[in-house]
């Protein structure tokens, strides 16, 4: 029996990339707050179609990746492989970026490349799937969101918001976060701080 051929990526790369780039670019320039992403993309499951996209949009051959949880199966890792140049590493320290299946389990920020003085940009990006977006518990402040902005989705880890704390008293070191959901994505960068709502 042949090897299968890894499913297919974008019909339209350039158009279908850049539609996915400037969604994620918005996503990162309004922290916290959900952007539409329709992606038509039939990847090896569990891999979602919006995190396929965003996958095929950022990585490269320069770009390590890493899978946690149920995405590191060879049928994603081909697929990602094959569509992309990238190389699949399995050491997560090494990744530029982190794919997850399930945002409620997050690897440790602290086991993730998180730059060097030099080279901040050389920390990783956290690509994870969610269930869905709501509109809370969690409360953000910092570049591109106006006083504070609300935010939730589901699953996340119950300790995200000290998670993400650590993560903001690095800069400019520290990890970015980009979070999918069926036909949206939204981005928590380092740049983002929680805030604590007052009792």
């Amino acid at each position: 029996m042949g090897i299968a051929a890894p499913a297919a990526g974008f019909a339209e790369p350039v158009h279908e990339s850049q539609r996915t780039f400037v969604a994620l670019m918005w996503a990162m320039a309004e922290p916290a707050l959900p952007r539409p992403l329709a992606s038509a993309l039939t990847p090896p499951a569990p891999l979602s179609p919006e995190l396929a996209a965003v996958a095929l949009t950022l990585l490269d051959y320069e770009t390590p990746f890493f899978l946690d949880g149920p995405l590191a199966i060879a049928p994603v890792a081909a697929f990602l492989r094959f569509h992309t140049g990238a190389p699949h590493t399995l050491v997560a320290a090494e990744a530029r970026f982190v794919l997850c299946a399930d945002a409620g389990a997050l690897p440790d920020f602290a086991t993730l490349a998180q730059g060097t003085a030099d080279y901040p940009d050389r920390s990783a990006t956290v690509l994870a799937q969610v269930d869905r977006f709501t509109a809370g518990p969690l409360i953000f402040s910092g570049p591109g969101i106006p006083d504070t902005r609300r935010f939730g989705a589901e699953p996340l880890p119950a300790d995200l918001a000290a998670r993400l704390a650590a993560n903001a008293a690095l800069f400019p070191l520290g990890i970015d976060l980009v979070l999918c959901a069926p036909g949206t994505v939204a981005a928590l960068p380092r740049t983002t701080r929680p805030v604590t709502p007052n009792p």
